[in-house]
């Protein structure tokens, strides 16, 4: 699946609600979240608009492994 180009680190924070996720602090732009789902995880999400495709990548990548499966299966979970 192909990732989304338009999407903003807000709009990423309410779909990692899904998974469990929830903001716990903030520093200047960046928002850091975590979920107790499969043991704790933490994950920071930039508030920029849109979201760099590397960045984004590399978020998805995180959740995917901590849930022990594929980008592709996050992705079809976000939308």
């Amino acid at each position: 699946m192909k990732i989304p180009r338009d999407l903003s680190g807000a709009e990423l924070i309410r779909a990692f609600s899904a998974f469990g996720y929830s903001p716990v602090r903030q520093t200047g732009s960046h928002v850091q979240l975590v979920t107790k789902q499969n043991g704790e995880h933490h994950i920071t999400v930039p508030l920029h608009s849109p979201l760099r495709v590397g960045t984004l990548n590399a978020i998805l990548k995180l959740v995917a492994d901590h849930f022990n499966t594929t980008k592709n299966d996050v992705l079809e979970r976000l939308k």
